[in-house]
């Protein structure tokens, strides 16, 4: 008996849940932690150590991988923000014939597993169509990513009328992409939109004119870092 004790008392001091529940975790996240941790006292009471330390591993790091810190949102007109965590690979002006059928200025962010993974929206609008496409699971820092791989498109209608878009698209370990905004919402720049789980890539389009502020190679935070300015009409 007093062997279970002292082993409580150790529980109660790595493990402090009242902790846990002020850490900023988005919620699709819980059923995986929640597992682990009941997974991990488990083996812990069992006396099992080698495994009691890689359950401990996997479970700080699928913590690491759902947090959902909150974010500053800069208040400066016409920008338009980083929709994901992670570092820009592409930066130019492409035609993008799917959804705007016009030429537009590109920039990618590839998120790694180690990344923020909730998606922000990147400037105030209205959501006019959201298109599903199933796909493979090429590595998603690859540029054939953005038209093979599996993705969820968001067409946004900015409040002048210009339209965007934003893509969510999974990676090589990635197998699921969440979207919880619908057709005909407004919503606001620097909101949550969605997450990708485990690695994965957003890619933006925008009017042509916008003025980029980040180039390859930078690192960025959803929500909070600046990719361009755009131009309204008029």
């Amino acid at each position: 008996m007093r062997i279970l004790t002292r082993k409580a008392r150790l529980a109660g001091r790595y493990f402090d849940f009242d902790t846990m529940r002020r850490i900023p975790i988005a919620k699709q996240g819980l059923p995986y932690i929640l597992g682990l941790l009941v997974l991990l006292i488990l083996l812990f009471f069992l006396g099992w150590t080698f495994l009691t330390v890689l359950a401990l591993i996997l479970t700080v790091l699928v913590i690491n991988f759902f947090r959902d810190p909150e974010r500053v949102i800069p208040q400066v007109p016409h920008a338009i923000l980083a929709p994901a965590d992670g570092k820009v690979i592409f930066v130019g002006p492409i035609f993008e014939d799917r959804f705007l059928n016009k030429e537009t200025l590109k920039i990618s962010i590839f998120m790694s597993i180690f990344n923020v993974h909730v998606n922000r929206i990147p400037l105030t609008g209205e959501v006019e169509s959201i298109h599903y496409e199933k796909g493979t699971f090429f590595a998603a820092s690859l540029d054939k990513a953005s038209l093979d791989n599996e993705h969820n498109a968001v067409v946004l209608r900015t409040p002048e009328g210009e339209k965007i878009v934003f893509v969510q698209i999974a990676g090589l370990i990635a197998r699921r992409i969440d979207c919880w905004v619908q057709p005909g919402e407004r919503v606001q720049r620097g909101e949550r939109f969605g997450m990708i789980r485990f690695g994965s890539r957003l890619d933006v389009f925008v009017p042509s004119n916008s003025q980029p502020v980040v180039s390859k190679g930078q690192r960025v935070k959803a929500g909070e870092s600046i990719l361009c300015y755009h131009q309204p009409k008029g």
